[in-house]
This record gives structure tokens, C-alpha cells and sequence, in this order.
């Protein structure tokens, strides 16, 4: 089991309906209130921000990676599990996701 796994394990059971996640380099601590229907882990809630994220332009690849603790190469091998592309959109989106990797 990885130090992330771990991690994930103990945030799981001290806190059950709030979402936390926490990255070393200059990254903010958050709390996220969840409704209960939502029938997502932690993880998926966090991949899926990401994601999101990742797509609109607000983080490179590998910062998504790192917000959510998986590798760079993790992150793009998923990105089709939430219809989001790897290829940016723009030229400029290109240059600014290799100058924030």
C-alpha cells in the first residue's frame, strides 16, 4: 500500500461526510461538504476536480497530478474515464501546460 493509500485510508475514517486533500507544494488544505447521494469515493471526487480543472485551463497536467497524488503519466492514462482530452484545445493551452509541468 502506498504513503497516498494510506493517507487516503486515514482521512477516510476520521472525517465521513467531508472531503480533504492536501499537496506539498503550494497547495491549500480544503474542506468540501458533500451531499450523501453522491455515491463517489474521496479519490473519484478529487480526480474529477482535477479533471476539471486540468480541462478549463486552471492547472497543467502535472499539477492535477500532484493536487490529487498520482503521477503525471496516472492522470493522463484517466482523463478519458471523465470525457476530458489531453490535447488542448489552443496552442496557447499547449504552451502554458508545458510551462507549468
Amino acid at each position: 500500500m502506498s504513503q497516498y493509500d494510506v493517507f487516503v485510508k486515514m482521512v477516510e475514517q476520521l472525517i465521513l461526510h467531508n472531503i480533504i486533500y492536501e499537496c506539498e507544494k503550494q497547495m491549500k488544505t480544503m474542506t468540501l461538504e458533500v451531499p450523501e447521494n453522491i455515491k463517489l469515493s474521496e479519490s473519484e471526487i478529487k480526480f474529477y476536480l482535477a479533471a476539471k480543472m486540468y480541462q478549463d485551463g486552471i492547472l497543467s497536467s502535472g499539477q492535477a497530478a500532484e493536487m490529487i497524488g498520482i503521477s503525471k503519466r496516472s492522470f493522463i492514462e484517466r482523463l478519458g474515464q471523465y470525457d476530458v482530452s489531453v490535447f488542448s484545445e489552443s496552442v496557447e493551452d499547449l504552451i502554458n501546460d508545458i510551462n507549468n509541468a
